[in-house]
């Protein structure tokens, strides 16, 4: 049996793993909160996604990129980072990006001009079966914007650059917590918080930009999507430029 001093001892060790672990855990879920919360394609695909589909469709988009964190965490975590800094890991990475958002960018705004042209429609109809029709013709869309929205969100945090440097540079990370050789125990603290924070940063921003974006006038969806095409051109021409100078050299 352990003495007086001995359980002390004990507890104190103990007492001391779990502030190391709790340390980790709460310097994972910060940055992911952080890293969540920065505005980009994600961000942009979710308010687009909310006009029509409301909260589901946005907390779709949003989940949806959990899976391009996770598998670029997997690598990270599994002792390939040196990989993942590599430029021929990047170019191909950052030009499929690009692409992608590309063709979000032609989509958004063909979301707008389409918009426009139902909203000319509606103003020409008043009779009530017409009004069904269109009300049964809605439910569509956003069902299928619904079905949609987990791929698209998966596509953008699997095709996004800044994940790939993100988890590259997981090793400074670690070091600036005063860990120099991390553990598998310690990867795991550090990825589950991370990932708590990244499901909870899911919930608030799709519950926020449903709240701000969805239920809105004709007027407010087409310049909504106007300006998220505008946004995803954007963030193309940054993801392809940046994609081509690493491709120069």
């Amino acid at each position: 049996m352990l003495d007086s001093g001995g359980i002390c001892l004990f507890r104190f060790q103990a007492f001391s793993r779990m502030s190391y672990f709790i340390g980790i855990f709460g310097a994972a879920f910060v940055l992911g909160m952080v890293f969540n919360a920065a505005p980009g394609p994600i961000f942009a695909e979710s308010i687009r996604r909310s006009l029509t589909g409301g909260f589901d469709a946005a907390f779709r988009v949003q989940i949806g990129s959990l899976v391009g964190d996770a598998t670029w965490a997997v690598l990270g975590l599994a002792g390939v980072g040196i990989l993942l800094q590599a430029d021929m890991l990047k170019v191909p990475v950052g030009l499929a990006g690009a692409g992608y958002l590309g063709w979000l960018a032609w989509d958004s705004w063909s979301e707008a001009t389409k918009a426009s042209r139902d909203a000319k429609r509606s103003d020409d109809r008043s009779t009530a079966p017409k009004n069904a029709d269109s009300r049964s013709e809605t439910g569509s869309v956003t069902a299928a914007d619904s079905a949609g929205a987990f791929r698209s969100g998966m596509v953008l945090s699997l095709s996004n650059p800044q994940n790939v440097a993100f988890w590259a540079a997981l090793g400074s990370a670690f070091g600036s917590l005063g860990i120099s050789q991390p553990t598998s125990t310690d990867y795991t603290v550090f990825f589950s918080g991370f990932m708590i924070a990244s499901v909870v940063w899911c919930y608030i921003c799709a519950a926020a930009i449903s709240r701000l974006f969805s239920g809105r006038s004709a007027a407010w969806h087409i310049w909504t999507y106007r300006l998220c095409a505008l946004a995803f051109a954007y963030l193309a021409l940054g993801t392809a430029r940046e994609a081509v100078s690493l491709l120069l050299g």
